[in-house]
């Protein structure tokens, strides 16, 4: 690795705004450079278990752009503990396409994600304290959860017990993971201090007896709160292992939070490079559409391309062991970002030493005019992704007019069954009575904004079950929840939960330490 300093200098940061983590981490003073760079997302079709490598070929693409001397910035969301020591691994790609150094970035990092949690926990003590001491703002219902960065499904549901006057009252209460957790979402959109401490104080977190809201600023906890995300807000800068520079800041989940890196790292790499490379959780339906129809819309982005990523197994999972079959899913993917979103898209088909029908998906997106190109980050790095990285830039010499998949001033319902009718295929959605409660409640206080739908990543339906590109489905919305902070409506969809488990034998169980380091960690 380089040292931070010379990665900063490619961007054209002074040493002074950098705020050193060791010699190969820095947080970076939020100042604007003079540069106004193309944004490039990369998403990918419905995925597997393992994903589909979409940071991988992100780290690719950037390094490859930069090897043909197109100054570039990779913007990607800080890993959660809880893939890390679960299924899924790290976030930090893989192979020869990777950012470093990889463990730290895994593990604490810089400390975000420990002090995300500690301003959402603060916030939860404050209130249960304010209801010990005599709940003088009379708050009769609680809506806001405490957080943790672990997955742990035994937090899910748990009751609360608390002596008052010598009463004890209970109350039922459940935990969220850090990465979908309002806090989160604040600190992922918060443009400067300012902005954070009114998104905070704006935190809805309850009803009183005349089930009038209550905020985080009626208990004064704003300021406090803010304090403990004082260097959180500042995004952090690594390299890959090619010397790209890279900012790794927030990191909400796609399928059950906006699945977008912060707004302050995205804006401060489009005005210090030429491109701007970003990724967005899962596929069209989740983190793109939310960071279309959130992300851009709330921060006035308008990407110039969007990467599509694809992989064999994956689609010959779609298909049911039909590849040609399961290109139904990545057509639908496509049609999405174009027809939808109205944006210029590649496909890039992610290879493995395994794959052996390559030629069924090129003549598939050649038979529907997709601009499609094979790479190969993992083994090669950015020399593997250089026919894809000038498909890239010729691309980006098109306009592309940024559109959305529903207008603000429609009512919630309207919006939700809007993002299931067009982006997911579906006739429409079923709300529960809980999700009617809810939404009466919301509507009181809170209307033109946009919808987070929750929703499990393996379908484009409610049901992960449901593969390829279904349609005649309905969505069953078991809950809404207002993030008011954040400037969000979350509708929960079928059976997704908001604090993932383990599994039966976990990563954790094949990592190992000694005195030559970490083993084990994926």
């Amino acid at each position: 690795m380089k040292s931070i300093e010379k990665i900063a200098k490619k961007l054209h940061i002074k040493k002074n705004d950098l705020f050193l983590y060791g010699k190969n981490m820095a947080k970076v003073e939020n100042k604007q450079g003079k540069k106004n760079g193309k944004l490039i997302l990369v998403t990918a079709i419905t995925p597997t278990p393992f994903g589909e490598g979409k940071t991988t070929v992100s780290i690719g693409l950037a390094d490859a752009l930069n090897k043909l001397k197109k100054n570039t910035c990779l913007t990607l969301r800080e890993p959660s503990l809880g893939p890390v020591f679960g299924i899924k691994g790290g976030a930090t790609g893989g192979g020869k396409a990777q950012v470093e150094p990889f463990e730290d970035i895994n593990l604490h990092f810089t400390g975000d994600m420990h002090a995300i949690t500690s301003a959402n926990n603060l916030l939860a003590s404050i209130i249960d304290n304010h209801i010990y001491q005599g709940n003088q703002l009379e708050l009769k219902e609680v809506v806001f959860h405490r957080c943790i960065d672990i997955n742990d499904r035994f937090l899910r549901h748990i009751t609360l017990h608390q002596v008052n006057n010598g009463e004890t009252l209970k109350r039922n209460e459940n935990f969220v993971i850090t990465a979908s957790s309002e806090v989160m979402a604040i600190l992922s959109i918060s443009e400067n201090m300012t902005d954070l401490k009114n998104r905070l104080g704006n935190i809805l977190v309850g009803f009183n007896k005349k089930s009038q809201p209550v905020y985080a600023r009626d208990l004064k906890a704003e300021n406090a709160m803010a304090i403990l995300l004082k260097d959180a807000i500042k995004p952090n800068l690594v390299q890959t292992k090619e010397g790209s520079p890279c900012l790794i800041h927030c990191g909400p989940f796609g399928n059950i939070a906006h699945g977008c890196n912060s707004v302050l790292a995205t804006k401060f790499a489009l005005s210090h490079a030429d491109y701007c490379v970003t990724e967005a959780g899962f596929g069209s339906d989740l983190g793109a559409e939310k960071f279309f129809d959130f992300k851009c819309r709330i921060a006035n982005l308008n990407p110039a391309l969007t990467v599509i990523v694809c992989t064999e197994r994956a689609l010959r999972h779609q298909g049911e062991g039909d590849v040609t079959k399961g290109c139904a899913n990545l057509l639908r993917h496509y049609n999405n970002l174009t027809k939808i979103f109205g944006q210029n898209v590649v496909c890039a088909i992610n290879t493995f030493d395994d794959d052996c029908e390559h030629e069924k998906i090129l003549d598939f997106c050649k038979k529907h005019k997709i601009s499609c190109t094979e790479i190969a980050p993992y083994h090669q790095g950015g020399k593997g992704c250089l026919t894809l990285a000038n498909e890239v830039i010729n691309q980006c010499k098109k306009k592309s007019r940024l559109t959305f998949s529903y207008p603000l001033n429609k009512s919630i319902e309207e919006k939700t069954e809007m993002i299931v009718k067009k982006v997911y295929g579906g006739k429409g959605i079923v709300l529960t009575e809980t999700a009617k409660k809810s939404l009466k409640k919301i509507e009181k206080i809170a209307k033109n904004l946009p919808i987070i739908i929750a929703k499990n990543q393996y379908s484009f339906s409610d049901d992960p079950k449901l593969l390829n590109a279904p349609t005649n489905f309905v969505v069953t919305i078991n809950d809404f929840e207002l993030k008011n902070g954040a400037g969000q409506i979350v509708a929960i969809a079928g059976n997704i939960l908001l604090l993932p488990g383990l599994s039966k034998h976990p990563a954790s169980e094949n990592m190992t330490i000694n005195e030559n380091g970490i083993h084990g960690l994926k």
